[in-house]
């Protein structure tokens, strides 16, 4: 049964992976004012889907490598490294992510210092009545 269910899910996941190179190629033959064959939207899909199949493997053996279960960003920028485009991109996305939770951590931060000020303030007060 498990098997069934497994196959019944890799073919969705292809089937979605089709549909949305379709989808994309649709858009880029549009612009480039081209056409694309199916033949060639098929072949591309394939070929994504291996690869992404390939990136997943990787991550699980990077993450087990380091005794994890969880996959990391440094798990993903390894397996990004054969492509030098692909691995340029994720560096500059993993720095924007660590800029944005740094600045989150520092509003945070401001805030609890606010709240605790407010905090001691109202206490001080209710002291005095």
């Amino acid at each position: 049964m498990d098997t069934l269910k497994e196959g019944d899910t890799l073919l969705r996941l292809k089937a979605a992976v089709h549909y949305t190179v379709g989808s994309l190629c649709q858009h880029i033959a549009a612009d480039c004012e081209k056409q694309i064959t199916k033949q060639t939207i098929a072949a591309i899909a394939e070929t994504a889907f291996r690869q992404c199949d390939i990136f997943a493997k990787d991550l699980e053996a990077f993450a087990r490598h380091a005794k994890r279960h969880t996959v990391t960003v440094d798990d993903v920028k390894l397996t990004a490294r054969r492509t030098t485009a692909l691995y340029n991109y994720i560096q500059k996305k993993s720095e924007e992510l660590a800029l944005n939770n740094q600045e989150l951590k520092e509003k945070r931060k401001k805030n609890a210092a606010k709240r605790k000020s407010k905090d001691m303030e109202a206490e001080e007060n209710e002291v005095e009545d």
